[in-house]
């Protein structure tokens, strides 16, 4: 299970702690802005990307979208989301759980600009009704990003 992997990734960087399970569920930006009583700016959600055959997870704040130009910029090629089907092959996690921890080998993840205006974010903790309380930097350093880009506009 997803929130398995999750929990045990985060145990061993010394951050299980920092987990909540929900009796609700938590997947989408507005049903886990709901669960945690937050604006929905602060759900780092984790959007998963084909590229050059490979996936790559970007994590923005609640409030962006991608912005096709900007993706194109920077990655060459095409904003190509993975379908739900090739969700759990390729990254690990399920539709609603996608976090940027515990990936499968392979994955690439970065950060949107977007999130550095919060103190606190909440990113999924690889379940449907899961999130991790983490700072920015706590964020980058857990997620093994590969840093921060600009690829995001508000919706």
């Amino acid at each position: 299970m997803s929130i398995e992997k999750v929990r045990e990734y985060l145990r061993e960087r010394g951050a299980e702690d920092k987990i909540r399970i929900f009796d609700v569920s938590s997947a989408t930006v507005e049903l886990a802005a709901k669960a945690l009583g937050t604006e929905e700016e602060r759900i780092a959600k984790s959007m998963a990307f084909l590229v050059d055959g490979k996936p790559v997870i970007v994590v923005t704040a609640g409030d962006m979208k991608i912005d096709n130009a900007k993706f194109k910029s920077f990655f060459h090629t095409k904003a190509k989301m993975l379908t739900p089907d090739e969700l759990v092959g390729r990254v690990g996690h399920a539709m609603g759980g996608v976090c940027p921890f515990a990936l499968n080998d392979g994955c690439t993840v970065y950060l949107d600009e977007s999130l550095k205006r919060f103190d606190i974010v909440y990113p999924a903790a690889g379940s449907a009704n899961s999130a991790v309380e983490l700072s920015v930097p706590e964020l980058e350093t857990l997620s093994g990003a590969k840093g921060m880009i600009d690829v995001c506009k508000v919706k």
